[in-house]
């Protein structure tokens, strides 16, 4: 999967690399965190982000052999390239103690069952349903942004011991969600590197 890098990202990452000094990280710890950090060009995220080597290689071999990805909104799946995504939020219907957003959650998880890569950059209440389910997820990249049940929804995700990316601050969004899961996507497999 040869991607075309343009001189403008290039030159970008240059700069990024030049400010914030990412060589102590693991390889595919340090992918995330340099994307997530180019697409919101916030250098903070370097120390906001928690995210496990181990749970990114694994999701990483899931992804690239071909398991689902499932977005909260579509401004996520926008972010997301060279990859189709499940998005169930046009589906979806609040009702009495639920969201839209928690509803196409368990839309999504009807379509796609276990294993999937979960992708929320914009609704806690996304990430809080995903976490009483039993999605038993490649990887949950929860990075849903705003003063209102982010933080606790990330906490929680840390807690649940699910495999994951995630942040401590308020901070999020649908294009460092995007970013987290390209940085997956756009990592060489061990067979591309031969």
């Amino acid at each position: 999967m040869n991607r075309v890098v343009h001189p403008i990202e290039q030159e970008s990452f240059r700069r990024l690399r030049a400010r914030l000094d990412t060589s102590h990280f693991p390889p595919l710890t340090r992918a995330v965190v340099e994307r997530v950090v180019h697409s919101a060009a916030d250098l903070e995220y370097a120390t906001d982000l928690v995210t496990d080597e181990g749970d990114l290689a694994k999701a990483h071999a899931a992804l690239h052999a071909g398991a689902p990805v499932v977005v909260d909104v579509e401004m996520v799946a926008a972010g997301i390239t060279r990859r189709e995504t499940v998005c169930r939020l046009p589906d979806a219907e609040s009702g009495p103690g639920l969201t839209r957003s928690a509803h196409a959650i368990r839309l999504a998880y009807e379509q796609v069952g276990p294993g999937a890569l979960w992708v929320i950059g914009n609704a806690p209440t996304a990430l809080e349903e995903l976490l009483t389910l039993d999605a038993s997820p490649a990887l949950v990249i929860g990075l849903p942004v705003g003063f209102v049940g982010a933080v606790e929804s990330k906490a929680a995700l840390r807690e649940s011991g699910l495999p994951a990316v995630s942040n401590v601050s308020e901070k999020g969004g649908s294009a460092v969600a995007a970013a987290a899961l390209n940085a997956l996507l756009y990592h060489p497999t061990s067979e591309e590197n031969l």
